[in-house]
């Protein structure tokens, strides 16, 4: 609830199946980024009269097994559909893809996903349905974004790509929780090895949200959970803002412009018969056969839940913990588990990942893949050493963490500038002298009151770059104080 006003948000994840060599519907292939435009096509993808689609088999299996992965129930045909728009990256004017209507069926229906959109709290979000399309051309805004740009270009390189629509029932609340969703739905999405998130336009959302009971707006093409969380903000924000100043919302499409951080009203939203859906007559019905569900249902791969419940049993992780490295991604996972493998500790490693490296990442705006890669396993396993062996204290292992991740620092280029622990007692009594000057007040506080010397511990550690020892710092304080007057 946001004020008194009940939010409704509900998700259309558009997934390209990039394990397929070729398009959905024609011989082209399916790596078709950083190809010079226009040169990934057949007249099948670009709509050419006479050009009739011929189905990818593996496209249709790869799209049941996320059907099993979310718990939904697969139809027992396959029904393409053509979904009539009149846009130009769109050759055909029509678009093939599924309906859940008379005489037509999505690939699958229902299904669930668990969510923790906060510590302790788990949530199920619903599954509509599941469709398999073809991916429309790319429109590319040559000045950055939609309301720069004085003119736009088509890339039809990407016409034709297998894309997968899931679709939420309006059961997510709150950005967080959309955020959370996309995460988990990525995460499942990798186990699978369906789909790629890491690849440029792999992933895109439209996020469709109402405020108060109002009119949904629809937010086109955001392209990352961060964003998503972004958009919604923003969205909430600006129809909380009409509704308070007494104004109305109206039923619209935008678009979410990252560079600006706000969203941007594109045109009229449309209704569902607008889009005339009718059956495909190039391609007949198909039936999904019970013994390939189960065929496939056998070859299911461990999926994020089990992985978390793996790793609590195996490596003593919270189930929090470990629910934030498995939905983080597939890599954070692997990565993970790869490192304890090499040099154990995994609570210590954990806690670096989500704490530390997952915060980097995220205050860099870096992938999470170049996090890893400079973070590598060699490096993290010297700086657990070095922590390990008491060169380092916690404070400075999250130092070398940042250096690393920011800087691309080596852990032994930090041990030969000297950035290690300080357990030199005449070192250490050297800045405690410096810090009771500078500090009178804080001092005489500490004399009445023990819990200040943490004051003075800090500003020790301050002092030093984090490099003196906590534990010998205090025991020096406090015999310091005692020389001073009575400390308990």
């Amino acid at each position: 609830m946001y004020s008194g006003f009940k939010v409704m948000i509900g998700l259309e994840v558009h997934a390209q199946i990039t394990s397929l060599k070729t398009k959905l519907f024609c011989s082209c292939p399916s790596n078709y980024r950083e190809k010079p435009p226009n040169t990934n096509v057949c007249p099948v993808c670009l709509g050419l009269p006479g050009s009739l689609p011929v189905l990818n088999k593996k496209a249709i299996e790869e799209a049941v097994k996320v059907a099993l992965a979310l718990n939904s129930t697969p139809s027992k045909v396959l029904i393409f559909t053509r979904k009539h728009y009149f846009y130009p990256d769109l050759p055909k004017n029509y678009q093939i893809s599924q309906y859940d209507g008379v005489g037509s069926a999505p690939l699958a229906k229902g299904g669930y996903i668990v969510i923790s959109p906060t510590r302790g709290v788990e949530k199920v979000v619903r599954i509509r349905r599941i469709n398999v399309e073809e991916d429309p051309g790319r429109i590319v805004y040559p000045y950055g974004s939609i309301s720069a740009s004085p003119y736009s270009l088509i890339d039809y390189n990407r016409s034709g790509i297998a894309l997968l629509e899931i679709v939420t029932e309006p059961d997510l609340e709150s950005p967080r929780e959309a955020r959370c969703f996309i995460q988990k739905l990525l995460s499942i999405l990798e186990h699978l090895g369906v789909t790629d998130p890491k690849l440029e336009g792999a992933v895109r959302v439209d996020a469709n949200v109402s405020v108060g009971g109002g009119e949904r707006v629809e937010i086109k093409n955001i392209g990352s959970p961060k964003d998503v969380e972004k958009a919604l903000a923003y969205e909430i924000a600006r129809q909380l803002s009409i509704i308070r100043s007494g104004g109305k919302v109206i039923r619209e499409t935008r678009h979410w412009d990252k560079s600006k951080g706000v969203t941007i009203a594109g045109r009229a939203k449309e209704l569902e018969e607008d889009y005339r859906y009718f059956p495909d007559p190039d391609l007949p019905a198909i039936p999904i056969d019970k013994s390939l569900i189960d065929r496939l249902l056998s070859e299911l791969p461990e999926l994020p839940d089990e992985r978390v419940s793996r790793l609590i049993r195996e490596y003593g992780l919270t189930r929090y913990v470990a629910s934030v490295i498995v939905t983080s991604g597939k890599d954070l996972a692997d990565f993970f588990e790869e490192v304890v493998r090499q040099c154990g500790s995994p609570q210590l490693v954990s806690s670096i990942l989500v704490n530390e490296l997952l915060r980097w990442v995220d205050e860099l705006n870096v992938d999470l893949r170049e996090g890893i890669k400079r973070l590598n396993k060699d490096r993290l396993c010297k700086i657990i050493s070095y922590y390990n062996n008491n060169l380092i204290n916690i404070k400075l292992l999250k130092n070398y963490i940042k250096e690393v991740i920011v800087n691309n620092a080596e852990p032994e280029a930090l041990v030969r500038q000297g950035y290690v622990t300080i357990r030199d007692c005449r070192v250490l009594e050297a800045v405690i002298d410096e810090v009771i000057r500078e500090n009178p007040k804080a001092v005489s506080d500490a004399l009445k009151n023990p819990k200040v010397i943490n004051y003075l511990v800090g500003q020790v550690m301050l002092k030093t770059k984090c490099r003196a020892d906590p534990r010998i710092t205090n025991e020096l304080i406090v015999r310091r104080l005692r020389s001073l007057g009575n400390v308990s």
